[in-house]
């Protein structure tokens, strides 16, 4: 098979082709910079990681490009509550961005350009499309005039008679009222009293949202790349205006692939401050949530899906790790005593590749690839739970198990997945309070109200671990394997009982 990507633009699952072969030219729509990184983010941006870590695997050069919005309303009204600068709070919340993106292991773009040091290229963009009379200025603002462009709306879909401007607050009726028409979008903002502005052809001011992205792409990476990245509710207007007014100026095509990820809800409600489910990635973390328990959740779901955050979703997802993990930590801790070497020596290509790669390129099926590291880990996470017992391994099994521990790793690096070092158990948050328990801990709790013995509890563990891997095969459409781990749980006297909302509880029969 060939990558295929499903390409918003097209509506349709299409084979990867990039415009030079070999090369891949990525732009991801970054963060505006005047809070902390949430949930949402977390999700875009470890799905567009993903994707980057494939490209390179797969042998293409890739370059990947992703922005910071530092000029913006909501920017300055933080600026304006904390009695700041605009400044100030950009530089703090790139640094936090940095922070939360090292905790989840995201790899660093190859370049971050800042709207404040692309301003050239935004004035110059600007002055372009007025010459070819796709904008006009009023009073020291630019507008685009969408009705210059033929081809508004292909990317959304949309009619312009239901097109809806408002977009985030960043529309006032003050500048609905300057435009020619109600869907023309500004370019340029004239200065506020008060406010950081930029001298500019038509006066001091700032630019336009999204103006600012398809500047800071043809200065990166040219008229025309492969890629372009962002979430569903980019699509309009962020999107649809950044095609209209680079095309216009350009001529060409902005980008050939534009890729989407689906929205995040919190216990099936749309995330948001308003009610009270707003979580921030930073405050997920230090609730104990480790950062390879939410990267796993993240990757459980396709990347196209709405993603729904709930406890117990969270708990399996920790469950499903910690396994995962003794299976990815095994060469670490115990690989000198099994005489493996510390790495390098990469398998060769095998059937368990094969069925990562065929997932991969299935539009970044993610939940099917781990499917396959859940299947490669499960010999090496017995071996692992019998080392920590004290048990020896044969060297006859340690030599058959080397090389597929060094798969596992390679194949789990290229989802961004790593070997944690601490102790990790099932965790539930409660987003309301972004408050958080451990439930090994509660497990413990309750294995001694019951009674139970250590071992009574570690067979818990090994159950909750078997759910977890049911459950990622069910979300890859393997029912043939998920209908084999329920039939072995059976035979162990384990009766699974499926719940709405994708959870799973269990009695012993």
């Amino acid at each position: 098979m060939t990558l295929r990507l499903t390409n918003t633009l097209t509506r349709r699952t299409e084979p990867f082709e990039p415009l030079v072969p070999g090369q891949v030219s990525l732009y991801c729509c970054g963060v505006t910079v005047y809070d902390l990184c949430h949930l949402g983010h977390a999700r875009s941006y470890i799905v567009w990681d993903v994707l980057r870590r494939y490209l390179l695997w797969s042998g293409y050069a890739v370059t990947f490009v992703q922005n910071y919005t530092d000029i913006d309303d909501k920017i300055l009204r933080r600026a304006a509550e904390e009695g700041s600068s605009m400044e100030a709070v950009s530089e703090r919340n790139i640094e936090a961005f940095r922070v939360d993106m090292a905790a989840l292991n995201i790899l660093p773009p190859d370049r971050m350009p800042r709207a404040t040091g692309s301003l050239d290229a935004i004035r110059a963009l600007i002055a372009e499309l007025e010459a070819k009379g796709a904008a006009y200025s009023v009073e020291g603002d630019v507008y685009f005039a969408v009705m210059q462009h033929a081809g508004y709306g292909k990317l959304s879909g949309r009619d312009l008679g239901e097109q809806q401007q408002n977009a985030e607050g960043r529309v006032s009726q003050a500048e609905e009222a300057r435009k020619r028409h109600p869907f023309d979008f500004a370019l340029w903002k004239a200065a506020k009293p008060g406010e950081p502005s930029f001298p500019s052809p038509w006066g001091a001011g700032r630019p336009g949202w999204h103006i600012e992205c398809s500047a800071m792409v043809r200065e990166e990476l040219g008229d025309t790349i492969d890629i372009h990245l962002g979430g569903a509710d980019l699509i309009f207007p962020h999107h649809e205006n950044e095609i209209a007014q680079s095309e216009a100026a350009t001529g060409q095509e902005l980008a050939r692939t534009w890729l989407h990820n689906g929205m995040v809800n919190v216990g099936g409600e749309k995330m948001s401050k308003s009610l009270g489910n707003f979580t921030t990635i930073r405050a997920l973390l230090a609730s104990g949530v480790s950062p390879m328990t939410l990267r796993l959740f993240v990757l459980q779901a396709h990347y196209r899906k709405p993603l729904d955050f709930t406890d117990q979703a969270l708990e399996a997802a920790a469950t499903g790790w910690k396994g995962l993990n003794a299976a990815l930590g095994l060469g670490q801790r115990f690989g000198t005593a099994l005489g493996w070497p510390a790495s390098g020596g990469a398998p060769n290509p095998g059937e368990a590749r094969q069925r990562f790669r065929a997932a991969m390129d299935d539009d970044l099926n993610t939940a099917a690839a781990l499917a396959v590291l859940f299947e490669l880990a499960r010999p090496l996470k017995a071996l692992a739970n019998r080392l920590e017992r004290g048990d020896t391994a044969r060297s006859e099994e340690a030599a058959e198990l080397a090389p597929r521990w060094q798969e596992l790793v390679e194949l789990a690096g290229v989802l961004g997945l790593m070997a944690e070092n601490r102790k990790l158990g099932a965790t539930v948050v409660t987003f309301s309070s972004a408050a958080a328990t451990s439930a090994e801990a509660g497990t413990s709790e309750a294995a001694t109200k019951a009674g139970k013995t250590a071992d009574d509890t570690a067979d818990d563990t090994a159950i909750l671990e078997r759910i977890a891997e049911r459950q990622a095969a069910k979300a890859a459409r393997d029912f043939a394997s998920a209908d084999r781990i329920r039939a072995e749980l059976k035979q162990q006297g384990v009766e699974l009982i499926d719940k709405p909302g994708g959870v799973t509880d269990w009695i012993r029969s």
